[in-house]
């Protein structure tokens, strides 16, 4: 596999392409990828390759031979990766040849690894459209596994990209304070095409985690020319980021759904305030907050006797201070009292080793890792970071599943008071009647 840019390859095929309309590779381009491969049931083998490419040269008519044998069974296709560099790069293409396989997954895709005989390529083939026969049979679907599919189901409906024009602009989009996310496209453009099952996937997926607070859009440029020429569109797709008060961003990055996805959930976290912290006062407290999260942090502070309300507010700053460093990840914050929840202590091993304590829990697999270092901003962030990059030892919750959760009063945010004894008033007692030998 050579690098691209190497010069090690042959160079006497500069300009023309390794396939004609005769053969049965299905030639792809940026035009038509979408419609072919991506929109489609079948499953796909897709070679990426430059016509200079020594290698690709010599894979060509084994490509060939292995179209023609998998004709009507499985599809086989072919990029000009070197005419096409952006279609190329959106599948992660650094060297030629490249072949990838499009299951049952089409947004997925699977490099394929075996030999480049025909006899190996169509052995990959079949073996992999055994594997999409079999996942169908047992009801597995692949997600999005197509852009028909995902019409169907709702994931990839257009209905949460909302479409501006030069009229409603500036009302929906300028004078907001909502995160928004516009593309400008051309309904002629193939990589407009490319994009829009990806944008409209996004965008759904977006409004839920976001609550609408960030929004996807979508401006035909060809038709709302005052606003292509307000924002100095010059190409399509344009991705543009607009947020009150600040001059509107390209955005640069990826293509795919995960890609777009990830820049809103960062622009939404990047404006929102830090989640709240919560006491657990009640059962509805516990579950609201970690059904609704990944991850819920639930710290055991100790008793109020033990630290006073400015012991206690020290380390409840630190803890809002973690939720504000780790806002983006979108945890839910949680606290109780040494004591008040011993049921929810037990099962989460805490308590053995001292207050405060702290776990996080993942509520859908009932398992929770414990903070064994100090409950300080450094020992927090080196805990929380330790999750956040998937490390760390779990253990599942006792039960399987949270325990009875007393309902308590709030703190008051006052210090604690001892319980007031009963007084003893011994002005009854004649102390003179005692027996002496008793005293």
């Amino acid at each position: 596999l050579f690098v691209l840019g190497t010069v090690s390859c042959t160079l006497f095929l500069a300009v023309n392409g390794l396939y004609s309309a005769s053969d049965d590779v299905i030639e792809l381009t940026p035009t038509n990828f979408n419609k072919e491969v991506i929109q489609s049931d079948s499953l796909w083998l897709v070679e990426f390759y430059a016509p200079w490419c020594g290698h690709c040269q010599r894979l060509t008519p084994e490509w060939k031979k292995a179209a023609t044998a998998l004709k009507g069974v499985v599809k086989v296709g072919a990029v000009d990766a070197d005419k096409h560099q952006s279609l190329g790069g959106q599948y992660g293409v650094r060297g030629f040849p490249t072949i990838k396989i499009f299951g049952a997954n089409k947004n997925k895709a699977e490099d394929y690894q075996g030999g480049r005989t025909s006899d190996a390529i169509v052995d990959a083939a079949l073996s992999a459209l055994r594997s999409l026969v079999k996942d169908r049979l047992s009801g597995r679907s692949g997600g999005y596994s197509s852009g028909k599919q995902s019409r169907e189901s709702g994931g990839g409906d257009k209905k949460d990209v909302i479409e501006l024009t030069d009229d409603s602009f500036d009302k929906n989009v300028i004078n907001s304070d909502d995160v928004w996310m516009v593309e400008f496209y051309a309904p002629w453009c193939g990589h407009c095409k490319n994009l829009e099952p990806e944008w409209a996937a996004a965008a759904t997926e977006v409004k839920e985690q976001t609550k609408g607070k960030v929004k996807l859009a979508a401006v035909d440029a060809t038709v709302n020319q005052m606003l292509a020429s307000r924002y100095g569109i010059r190409g399509f797709p344009t991705i543009k980021i607009f947020q009150k008060g600040e001059d509107p961003v390209d955005y640069d990055g990826g293509r795919t759904r995960s890609d777009i996805i990830s820049r809103a959930l960062d622009l939404f976290s990047d404006n929102a305030p830090p989640p709240e912290l919560l006491e657990i006062i009640s059962e509805d407290v516990l579950k609201s907050t970690c059904d609704a999260h990944q991850l819920c942090i639930i710290s055991v502070l100790p008793h109020i006797l033990d630290t006073g309300a400015s012991g206690r507010n020290s380390y409840l700053d630190v803890m809002l201070k973690m939720a504000e460093k780790y806002k983006k990840k979108m945890w839910g914050w949680l606290w109780t009292e040494a004591g008040a929840q011993s049921d929810l202590e037990t099962s989460l091993g805490i308590g053995g080793f001292g207050y405060p304590a702290m776990a996080a829990v993942n509520a859908r697999k009932m398992k929770f890792a414990l903070l064994k270092g100090s409950f300080s901003e450094q020992g927090i962030n080196e805990f929380l970071r330790e999750l956040s990059v998937g490390r760390g030892s779990t253990a599942p919750v006792a039960g399987g599943a949270f325990p009875k959760i007393n309902s308590v009063e709030p703190w008051d945010g006052k210090d604690g008071e001892l319980p007031v004894e009963d007084d003893i008033d011994l002005s009854d007692v004649d102390l003179d009647d005692w027996d002496k030998d008793e005293l």
